[in-house]
């Protein structure tokens, strides 16, 4: 029963801290990235069916930066269904490759191919510049605002580490 009377208290003690934890700004020089890659990778155990945390081996690796939704030198793909453009894909690592690198008892995985995109904002504070992650809905915001340069009113996450929210300021 004690836990019962406990769970509002931490519910509205988050509450207040989320809160009190999140700032805006806003931006007029803004420029949003996404690192799209492609990863080669191979998971390594002495037993893959039943080992929880395997060892991974990184083969090879391409990337490509799009900025503000353009399309970046080097791109060969896209844009894809979110508007990404992605870079060639990375040469598949050989049966060779992959034994070199296995330790005794171990049985290596089949090579798989890791599609991934890392989202950072960039933008201007007073003389200054911050460059934050965020995610894939600021990055939209950001290529449909930047043609105009729209200014955008950004909402911080968590101890003003990481960008949340962009939303075009009505003028």
């Amino acid at each position: 029963m004690q836990k019962l009377k406990i769970l509002p208290l931490i519910i509205t003690a988050l509450t207040a801290l989320t809160l009190t934890s999140c700032s805006t700004t806003t931006a007029e020089q803004y420029e949003a990235t996404a690192l799209t890659s492609y990863t080669w990778q191979v998971k390594y155990a002495n037993n893959l069916t039943s080992q929880p945390q395997p060892r991974i081996e990184i083969f090879a690796n391409t990337s490509v930066v799009n900025r503000n939704g353009l399309k970046p030198a080097g791109a060969v793909i896209g844009p894809d269904d979110r508007g990404l453009w992605w870079p060639t894909l990375p040469p598949r690592p050989s049966v060779d490759e992959v034994e070199q690198r296995k330790k005794s008892q171990e049985e290596a995985g089949k090579p798989e191919l890791i599609k991934d995109v890392k989202y950072k904002l960039t933008y201007g504070v007073g003389n200054s510049q911050q460059t934050l992650p965020t995610n894939y809905d600021v990055y939209r915001q950001v290529v449909k605002a930047y043609p105009q340069k729209t200014p955008l009113e950004l909402t911080l996450g968590v101890n003003d580490n990481s960008v949340e929210k962009a939303e075009p300021v009505s003028k």
